[in-house]
Protein backbone atom coordinates (compact mmCIF):
# COMPACT_ATOMS: atom_id res chain seq x y z
CA UNK A 1 0.00 0.00 0.00
CA UNK A 2 1.28 3.34 -1.22
CA UNK A 3 1.24 6.16 1.38
CA UNK A 4 -0.42 9.45 0.27
CA UNK A 5 1.70 12.81 0.94
CA UNK A 6 0.02 14.93 3.43
CA UNK A 7 -2.21 17.81 2.07
CA UNK A 8 -2.27 21.01 4.03
CA UNK A 9 -5.74 19.57 5.85
CA UNK A 10 -3.52 16.15 6.41
CA UNK A 11 0.07 17.54 8.31
CA UNK A 12 0.74 16.19 11.22
CA UNK A 13 -0.30 17.80 14.29
CA UNK A 14 3.23 19.11 15.13
CA UNK A 15 3.39 20.84 12.26
CA UNK A 16 -0.55 22.70 12.21
CA UNK A 17 0.54 23.92 15.67
CA UNK A 18 3.38 25.96 14.61
CA UNK A 19 3.96 29.53 14.24
CA UNK A 20 4.91 31.61 11.36
CA UNK A 21 8.64 32.40 11.12
CA UNK A 22 9.95 36.02 12.44
CA UNK A 23 10.55 37.27 8.81
CA UNK A 24 7.13 35.93 6.97
CA UNK A 25 5.45 38.03 9.58
CA UNK A 26 8.03 41.38 9.18
CA UNK A 27 7.13 40.78 5.20
CA UNK A 28 3.51 40.73 5.89
CA UNK A 29 3.38 43.69 8.22
CA UNK A 30 5.72 45.88 6.62
CA UNK A 31 2.86 45.96 3.93
CA UNK A 32 0.73 47.75 6.50
CA UNK A 33 3.30 50.48 8.53
CA UNK A 34 4.89 53.57 7.12
CA UNK A 35 8.21 53.08 5.42
CA UNK A 36 10.43 55.02 7.81
CA UNK A 37 9.15 52.51 10.31
CA UNK A 38 12.47 51.23 12.34
CA UNK A 39 13.41 47.85 11.11
CA UNK A 40 14.75 47.05 15.08
CA UNK A 41 11.56 48.29 16.65
CA UNK A 42 9.42 46.33 14.37
CA UNK A 43 11.47 42.99 14.25
CA UNK A 44 11.35 43.13 18.23
CA UNK A 45 7.27 43.43 18.22
CA UNK A 46 7.25 40.97 15.47
CA UNK A 47 9.23 38.53 18.12
CA UNK A 48 7.24 39.18 20.80
CA UNK A 49 4.07 38.40 18.64
CA UNK A 50 5.45 35.23 17.77
CA UNK A 51 6.70 34.35 20.86
CA UNK A 52 3.20 35.16 22.28
CA UNK A 53 1.41 33.16 19.82
CA UNK A 54 3.66 30.37 20.55
CA UNK A 55 2.88 30.19 23.72
CA UNK A 56 -0.78 30.15 23.33
CA UNK A 57 -0.43 27.17 21.24
CA UNK A 58 1.61 25.43 23.59
CA UNK A 59 -1.44 25.78 25.71
CA UNK A 60 -4.23 24.28 23.24
CA UNK A 61 -5.47 27.61 21.83
CA UNK A 62 -6.24 27.92 18.22
CA UNK A 63 -3.48 29.13 15.84
CA UNK A 64 -4.07 32.52 14.56
CA UNK A 65 -3.81 33.61 10.78
CA UNK A 66 -0.26 35.44 9.68
CA UNK A 67 -2.72 38.29 8.77
CA UNK A 68 -4.31 38.54 12.24
CA UNK A 69 -0.55 38.48 13.68
CA UNK A 70 0.47 40.67 11.35
CA UNK A 71 -2.84 42.95 12.15
CA UNK A 72 -1.27 42.35 16.50
CA UNK A 73 1.96 44.03 15.47
CA UNK A 74 0.94 46.97 13.21
CA UNK A 75 -1.90 47.59 16.13
CA UNK A 76 0.40 47.56 19.21
CA UNK A 77 2.99 49.82 16.63
CA UNK A 78 -0.05 52.26 16.06
CA UNK A 79 -1.07 52.05 19.49
CA UNK A 80 2.06 53.34 20.98
CA UNK A 81 1.25 57.16 19.98
CA UNK A 82 -2.41 57.18 21.01
CA UNK A 83 -1.63 55.86 24.67
CA UNK A 84 -4.75 54.24 26.51
CA UNK A 85 -6.43 57.39 28.00
CA UNK A 86 -10.46 57.58 26.80
CA UNK A 87 -12.09 60.77 26.60
CA UNK A 88 -15.21 59.94 28.44
CA UNK A 89 -18.99 61.18 29.17
CA UNK A 90 -19.18 62.76 32.67
CA UNK A 91 -22.52 62.00 33.83
CA UNK A 92 -21.81 62.00 37.66
CA UNK A 93 -22.87 65.48 37.99
CA UNK A 94 -19.38 66.06 39.82
CA UNK A 95 -18.10 69.05 37.88
CA UNK A 96 -14.24 69.18 39.15
CA UNK A 97 -13.92 65.15 39.21
CA UNK A 98 -10.63 64.33 40.18
CA UNK A 99 -10.68 60.84 38.47
CA UNK A 100 -11.52 62.22 35.39
CA UNK A 101 -8.33 64.55 34.75
CA UNK A 102 -10.09 67.15 36.87
CA UNK A 103 -11.02 70.61 34.63
CA UNK A 104 -11.79 70.23 31.16
CA UNK A 105 -9.54 72.62 29.05
CA UNK A 106 -11.01 75.55 27.52
CA UNK A 107 -10.30 75.45 24.00
CA UNK A 108 -8.45 78.17 23.66
CA UNK A 109 -6.12 76.36 26.30
CA UNK A 110 -5.98 73.41 24.14
CA UNK A 111 -4.99 75.15 21.17
CA UNK A 112 -2.61 77.44 22.25
CA UNK A 113 -0.63 73.65 23.60
CA UNK A 114 -0.03 73.02 19.70
CA UNK A 115 2.14 75.91 19.33
CA UNK A 116 4.61 73.34 21.29
CA UNK A 117 5.16 71.37 18.29
CA UNK A 118 7.52 74.45 17.15
CA UNK A 119 10.29 76.85 18.58
CA UNK A 120 8.75 79.51 20.55
CA UNK A 121 10.42 82.27 22.18
CA UNK A 122 10.40 81.51 25.69
CA UNK A 123 13.22 82.58 27.19
CA UNK A 124 14.32 85.29 24.53
CA UNK A 125 14.07 88.96 24.22
CA UNK A 126 12.53 89.67 20.80
CA UNK A 127 13.79 92.99 20.90
CA UNK A 128 17.88 92.27 22.39
CA UNK A 129 17.64 89.00 20.96
CA UNK A 130 19.46 88.02 24.37
CA UNK A 131 18.07 85.43 26.82
CA UNK A 132 15.22 86.97 29.05
CA UNK A 133 12.52 85.91 31.60
CA UNK A 134 11.06 82.45 31.30
CA UNK A 135 7.35 83.39 29.26
CA UNK A 136 5.80 85.60 31.26
CA UNK A 137 2.03 85.93 29.77
CA UNK A 138 0.65 84.32 32.42
CA UNK A 139 2.41 85.51 35.18
CA UNK A 140 1.12 89.21 33.82
CA UNK A 141 -2.50 87.87 33.59
CA UNK A 142 -2.18 87.19 37.51
CA UNK A 143 -0.83 90.61 38.16
CA UNK A 144 -3.59 91.96 36.53
CA UNK A 145 -6.87 89.85 37.68
CA UNK A 146 -5.34 89.64 41.55
CA UNK A 147 -3.57 93.47 41.84
CA UNK A 148 -0.35 91.50 42.84
CA UNK A 149 3.11 92.75 42.26
CA UNK A 150 4.24 89.70 40.99
CA UNK A 151 2.95 86.62 40.05
CA UNK A 152 5.00 83.30 39.94
CA UNK A 153 3.64 79.75 37.99
CA UNK A 154 5.24 76.03 39.31
CA UNK A 155 3.63 72.58 38.15
CA UNK A 156 0.81 72.39 41.01
CA UNK A 157 -0.30 74.20 44.08
CA UNK A 158 1.69 71.79 46.42
CA UNK A 159 4.77 72.43 45.00
CA UNK A 160 4.20 76.73 45.57
CA UNK A 161 2.97 75.78 48.92
CA UNK A 162 6.40 73.84 49.39
CA UNK A 163 8.71 76.82 47.67
CA UNK A 164 6.87 79.53 49.90
CA UNK A 165 7.79 77.81 52.98
CA UNK A 166 10.98 77.20 51.91
CA UNK A 167 11.76 80.64 51.93
CA UNK A 168 11.73 81.11 55.93
CA UNK A 169 14.96 78.97 55.59
CA UNK A 170 15.89 75.86 57.07
CA UNK A 171 14.93 75.47 60.34
CA UNK A 172 13.09 78.50 60.11
CA UNK A 173 9.49 78.43 62.12
CA UNK A 174 6.42 78.43 60.30
CA UNK A 175 2.92 78.70 62.53
CA UNK A 176 -0.10 76.91 61.63
CA UNK A 177 -3.74 76.34 63.05
CA UNK A 178 -4.13 73.28 64.10
CA UNK A 179 -7.72 73.73 62.54
CA UNK A 180 -5.70 73.87 59.40
CA UNK A 181 -3.22 70.77 59.57
CA UNK A 182 -5.18 69.36 56.71
CA UNK A 183 -4.74 66.74 54.05
CA UNK A 184 -4.36 67.78 50.81
CA UNK A 185 -4.94 64.38 48.32
CA UNK A 186 -2.94 61.63 47.78
CA UNK A 187 -1.97 60.95 51.38
CA UNK A 188 -0.22 64.52 51.44
CA UNK A 189 -0.46 66.58 54.60
CA UNK A 190 0.17 69.85 55.20
CA UNK A 191 2.83 68.90 58.08
CA UNK A 192 4.52 66.70 55.69
CA UNK A 193 5.42 70.00 53.24
CA UNK A 194 6.15 72.54 56.54
CA UNK A 195 8.87 69.33 57.00
CA UNK A 196 9.83 68.54 53.82
CA UNK A 197 10.44 71.71 53.00
CA UNK A 198 12.91 71.88 55.70
CA UNK A 199 10.78 74.18 58.42
CA UNK A 200 10.18 73.48 61.83
CA UNK A 201 6.00 73.30 62.34
CA UNK A 202 4.86 75.13 65.09
CA UNK A 203 1.04 74.91 65.52
CA UNK A 204 -1.65 77.10 67.46
CA UNK A 205 -4.54 76.96 68.78
CA UNK A 206 -7.39 73.76 68.57
CA UNK A 207 -9.01 71.91 65.83
CA UNK A 208 -12.27 73.93 65.94
CA UNK A 209 -11.40 77.00 67.41
CA UNK A 210 -8.29 79.63 66.75
CA UNK A 211 -8.20 83.04 67.41
CA UNK A 212 -5.67 85.52 66.13
CA UNK A 213 -4.46 86.36 69.89
CA UNK A 214 -2.98 82.71 69.02
CA UNK A 215 0.09 83.34 67.23
CA UNK A 216 0.88 86.23 68.85
CA UNK A 217 3.69 84.18 71.17
CA UNK A 218 5.80 81.91 68.84
CA UNK A 219 5.64 85.66 66.28
CA UNK A 220 6.64 87.86 69.32
CA UNK A 221 9.53 85.44 70.42
CA UNK A 222 11.24 85.03 66.70
CA UNK A 223 10.36 81.09 66.94
CA UNK A 224 8.14 81.81 63.63
CA UNK A 225 9.37 83.60 60.75
CA UNK A 226 6.24 83.07 58.77
CA UNK A 227 2.34 82.13 59.11
CA UNK A 228 0.95 79.81 57.13
CA UNK A 229 -2.89 79.73 56.54
CA UNK A 230 -4.42 76.78 55.07
CA UNK A 231 -8.43 77.10 53.43
CA UNK A 232 -10.15 73.97 54.08
CA UNK A 233 -11.68 73.80 50.62
CA UNK A 234 -11.88 70.01 50.73
CA UNK A 235 -13.87 69.75 54.38
CA UNK A 236 -16.36 71.82 56.52
CA UNK A 237 -16.50 72.17 60.24
CA UNK A 238 -19.66 73.17 61.81
CA UNK A 239 -20.71 73.64 65.58
CA UNK A 240 -18.44 74.95 68.03
CA UNK A 241 -15.87 76.62 65.86
CA UNK A 242 -13.80 79.52 65.40
CA UNK A 243 -11.60 81.09 62.95
CA UNK A 244 -9.30 84.49 62.97
CA UNK A 245 -9.68 87.05 61.20
CA UNK A 246 -6.74 86.66 58.28
CA UNK A 247 -6.18 91.07 58.24
CA UNK A 248 -5.79 90.56 62.09
CA UNK A 249 -3.28 87.70 61.90
CA UNK A 250 -1.73 89.53 59.10
CA UNK A 251 -1.42 92.66 60.78
CA UNK A 252 0.13 90.83 63.82
CA UNK A 253 2.70 88.89 61.83
CA UNK A 254 3.92 92.46 60.02
CA UNK A 255 4.63 93.62 63.53
CA UNK A 256 6.93 91.07 64.05
CA UNK A 257 8.57 91.25 60.68
CA UNK A 258 7.13 87.88 59.90
CA UNK A 259 4.89 87.19 56.42
CA UNK A 260 1.96 85.09 55.60
CA UNK A 261 1.99 82.79 53.38
CA UNK A 262 -2.41 81.82 52.13
CA UNK A 263 -3.07 78.39 50.64
CA UNK A 264 -6.16 78.75 48.95
CA UNK A 265 -6.24 75.74 47.20
CA UNK A 266 -9.05 75.61 44.65
CA UNK A 267 -8.48 79.85 44.16
CA UNK A 268 -11.77 80.79 42.37
CA UNK A 269 -11.06 84.25 40.00
CA UNK A 270 -15.43 84.63 39.67
CA UNK A 271 -17.67 85.13 42.82
CA UNK A 272 -19.10 81.90 43.65
CA UNK A 273 -21.96 83.38 45.58
CA UNK A 274 -23.08 84.73 41.73
CA UNK A 275 -24.02 80.71 41.36
CA UNK A 276 -25.88 80.38 44.66
CA UNK A 277 -22.75 78.66 46.40
CA UNK A 278 -20.84 80.10 49.61
CA UNK A 279 -18.56 82.15 48.74
CA UNK A 280 -15.25 80.92 48.59
CA UNK A 281 -11.87 83.05 48.94
CA UNK A 282 -10.40 85.14 46.32
CA UNK A 283 -6.85 85.62 45.73
CA UNK A 284 -7.44 89.60 45.35
CA UNK A 285 -9.19 89.32 48.43
CA UNK A 286 -6.63 87.61 50.60
CA UNK A 287 -3.73 89.95 49.54
CA UNK A 288 -6.10 92.88 50.46
CA UNK A 289 -6.39 91.99 53.79
CA UNK A 290 -3.05 91.41 54.15
CA UNK A 291 -1.43 87.88 52.74
CA UNK A 292 2.51 88.55 50.74
CA UNK A 293 2.17 85.72 49.42
CA UNK A 294 -1.26 83.22 47.37
CA UNK A 295 -1.01 80.50 46.15
CA UNK A 296 -3.73 78.36 44.73
CA UNK A 297 -4.78 75.73 41.93
CA UNK A 298 -4.80 75.84 38.20
CA UNK A 299 -6.74 72.77 37.47
CA UNK A 300 -9.50 73.29 40.09
CA UNK A 301 -11.83 76.86 40.05
CA UNK A 302 -9.37 78.36 37.60
CA UNK A 303 -11.07 75.85 35.33
CA UNK A 304 -7.35 75.24 33.01
CA UNK A 305 -4.13 72.78 33.15
CA UNK A 306 -2.26 71.69 36.60
CA UNK A 307 -0.81 74.77 37.56
CA UNK A 308 0.35 75.96 40.81
CA UNK A 309 -0.11 79.74 40.67
CA UNK A 310 1.40 82.21 43.09
CA UNK A 311 0.95 85.57 43.62
CA UNK A 312 2.03 88.52 46.03
CA UNK A 313 5.05 90.56 46.76
CA UNK A 314 7.93 91.12 44.38
CA UNK A 315 10.60 90.16 46.49
CA UNK A 316 9.55 87.09 48.02
CA UNK A 317 8.47 86.00 44.46
CA UNK A 318 11.66 86.68 43.38
CA UNK A 319 13.46 84.59 46.07
CA UNK A 320 10.86 81.65 45.34
CA UNK A 321 12.38 82.02 41.69
CA UNK A 322 15.69 81.83 42.71
CA UNK A 323 15.07 78.53 44.90
CA UNK A 324 17.00 75.41 43.51
CA UNK A 325 13.97 73.96 43.71
CA UNK A 326 11.76 76.02 41.80
CA UNK A 327 13.65 74.73 38.41
CA UNK A 328 12.61 71.14 39.62
CA UNK A 329 9.04 72.43 40.16
CA UNK A 330 8.55 74.81 37.07
CA UNK A 331 6.13 73.26 34.09
CA UNK A 332 6.67 73.09 30.36
CA UNK A 333 6.19 75.50 27.93
CA UNK A 334 2.63 73.82 26.48
CA UNK A 335 1.20 74.16 30.38
CA UNK A 336 2.68 77.43 30.31
CA UNK A 337 0.73 78.58 27.03
CA UNK A 338 -2.63 77.17 28.37
CA UNK A 339 -1.98 78.25 31.52
CA UNK A 340 -1.56 81.75 29.89
CA UNK A 341 -4.84 81.16 27.56
CA UNK A 342 -7.00 80.29 30.63
CA UNK A 343 -6.02 83.33 32.42
CA UNK A 344 -6.57 85.56 29.31
CA UNK A 345 -10.19 84.47 29.11
CA UNK A 346 -10.74 86.22 32.75
CA UNK A 347 -9.07 89.28 31.82
CA UNK A 348 -11.09 89.22 28.41
CA UNK A 349 -14.23 88.73 30.29
CA UNK A 350 -15.42 85.70 29.19
CA UNK A 351 -14.71 83.26 31.36
CA UNK A 352 -18.27 82.33 32.41
CA UNK A 353 -18.98 80.89 28.94
CA UNK A 354 -15.34 79.88 27.66
CA UNK A 355 -13.89 77.87 30.48
CA UNK A 356 -16.33 74.67 31.06
CA UNK A 357 -16.23 74.68 34.84
CA UNK A 358 -17.55 77.95 34.59
CA UNK A 359 -20.14 77.33 32.11
CA UNK A 360 -21.15 74.04 33.66
CA UNK A 361 -21.70 75.87 36.85
CA UNK A 362 -23.58 78.22 35.24
CA UNK A 363 -26.12 76.15 32.94
CA UNK A 364 -30.11 77.22 33.78
CA UNK A 365 -31.71 74.69 36.07
CA UNK A 366 -34.93 75.25 33.09
CA UNK A 367 -32.18 74.09 30.11
CA UNK A 368 -31.00 70.98 32.11
CA UNK A 369 -34.92 69.84 32.58
CA UNK A 370 -35.49 70.36 28.64
CA UNK A 371 -32.73 68.10 27.81
CA UNK A 372 -33.13 65.67 30.10
CA UNK A 373 -36.39 65.14 28.53
CA UNK A 374 -35.05 65.00 25.28
CA UNK A 375 -32.66 62.17 26.61
CA UNK A 376 -34.92 60.16 28.06
CA UNK A 377 -37.21 60.57 25.27
CA UNK A 378 -34.53 59.13 22.99
CA UNK A 379 -33.74 56.30 25.47
CA UNK A 380 -37.52 55.03 25.61
CA UNK A 381 -37.72 55.46 21.84
CA UNK A 382 -35.34 52.07 21.56
CA UNK A 383 -37.04 50.25 24.40
CA UNK A 384 -35.19 51.78 27.32
CA UNK A 385 -36.83 52.96 30.44
CA UNK A 386 -36.06 56.47 31.60
CA UNK A 387 -37.14 59.12 33.73
CA UNK A 388 -36.76 62.63 34.16
CA UNK A 389 -35.82 63.57 37.95
CA UNK A 390 -34.09 66.29 39.95
CA UNK A 391 -30.46 65.94 40.68
CA UNK A 392 -27.88 67.94 43.46
CA UNK A 393 -24.82 68.05 41.63
CA UNK A 394 -21.06 69.18 43.45
CA UNK A 395 -18.08 71.24 42.64
CA UNK A 396 -15.46 68.46 43.71
CA UNK A 397 -12.16 68.70 43.13
CA UNK A 398 -11.38 70.05 46.46
CA UNK A 399 -13.62 72.99 45.99
CA UNK A 400 -16.49 73.99 47.86
CA UNK A 401 -17.39 71.12 50.47
CA UNK A 402 -20.56 70.75 51.16
CA UNK A 403 -21.59 72.74 48.62
CA UNK A 404 -23.98 71.46 45.49
CA UNK A 405 -26.35 72.75 42.83
CA UNK A 406 -29.86 71.49 41.61
CA UNK A 407 -30.05 69.85 38.48
CA UNK A 408 -32.05 67.54 36.50
CA UNK A 409 -30.69 64.41 34.50
CA UNK A 410 -32.44 60.69 33.64
CA UNK A 411 -32.64 57.70 36.07
CA UNK A 412 -32.33 54.21 34.08
CA UNK A 413 -34.50 51.40 35.26
CA UNK A 414 -34.80 47.81 34.64
CA UNK A 415 -32.11 45.17 35.68
CA UNK A 416 -29.09 45.46 37.94
CA UNK A 417 -27.39 48.96 38.34
CA UNK A 418 -24.34 47.80 38.96
CA UNK A 419 -24.08 45.50 35.64
CA UNK A 420 -25.37 48.65 33.22
CA UNK A 421 -23.20 51.12 35.26
CA UNK A 422 -20.42 49.14 34.07
CA UNK A 423 -21.75 48.44 30.64
CA UNK A 424 -21.72 51.76 29.53
CA UNK A 425 -18.07 52.44 31.23
CA UNK A 426 -16.86 49.55 28.98
CA UNK A 427 -16.47 49.78 25.09
CA UNK A 428 -16.69 53.04 22.43
CA UNK A 429 -17.22 56.63 24.26
CA UNK A 430 -17.87 55.36 27.83
CA UNK A 431 -20.28 57.33 29.94
CA UNK A 432 -19.79 57.57 33.62
CA UNK A 433 -22.75 57.75 35.95
CA UNK A 434 -23.97 56.62 39.75
CA UNK A 435 -26.53 55.19 41.08
CA UNK A 436 -28.83 56.44 43.60
CA UNK A 437 -32.14 54.69 45.05
CA UNK A 438 -31.05 51.11 42.96
CA UNK A 439 -30.63 52.83 39.72
CA UNK A 440 -28.43 53.89 37.49
CA UNK A 441 -28.57 58.27 36.99
CA UNK A 442 -26.87 60.31 34.34
CA UNK A 443 -26.94 64.26 35.66
CA UNK A 444 -26.42 66.41 32.87
CA UNK A 445 -25.11 69.29 34.49
CA UNK A 446 -22.08 68.16 33.83
CA UNK A 447 -22.57 66.42 30.26
CA UNK A 448 -21.75 69.29 27.26
CA UNK A 449 -25.38 69.41 25.41
CA UNK A 450 -23.41 69.03 22.28
CA UNK A 451 -22.43 64.84 23.80
CA UNK A 452 -26.91 64.66 24.11
CA UNK A 453 -27.15 62.49 21.40
CA UNK A 454 -23.75 60.45 22.05
CA UNK A 455 -25.23 59.77 24.92
CA UNK A 456 -28.47 58.54 23.92
CA UNK A 457 -26.35 56.05 20.99
CA UNK A 458 -24.28 54.57 23.69
CA UNK A 459 -27.35 54.18 25.93
CA UNK A 460 -29.42 52.63 23.36
CA UNK A 461 -25.76 50.13 22.45
CA UNK A 462 -25.84 49.45 26.39
CA UNK A 463 -29.59 48.81 26.31
CA UNK A 464 -29.06 46.27 23.46
CA UNK A 465 -26.41 44.39 24.77
CA UNK A 466 -23.57 45.60 22.26
CA UNK A 467 -20.62 46.20 23.75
Amino acid sequence: MIKKPATDRQKPATDRQRPPSVERLLTVARGHLPEATDAGVLANEARAVIAEERARLAAGDDARTLDELAGTVVGRLEGFTRGDVSAVINATGVIVHTNLGRAPWPEVAAARTAEATEYLLLEIDRATGRRGARFRQAEDHLIALTGAEDGFVTNNNAAAVALAVGLVGRGGGVVVSRGELVEIGGGVRIPDIVRRAGAKLIEVGTTNRTRATDFDEPLAAGRARAVLRVHPSNFAMSGFTEVPDPAEVAALAHRHGAFVIDDLGSGALLPTERYGLTHEPMPRERLAAGSDLVTFSGDKLVGGPQAGLVVGRADLIARMRRDPLARAMRPDKATLLAVAATLGLYRAGVAETEIPVWRLIATPLDGLRARAEVVAAGVAAVGGEASVVPLRSTVGGGSLPGETLPSFGIAIGGGSADRLLAALRRGEGPVIGRIEDGRVVLDLRTVPPEHDEDLVIRLEAVLAGRP
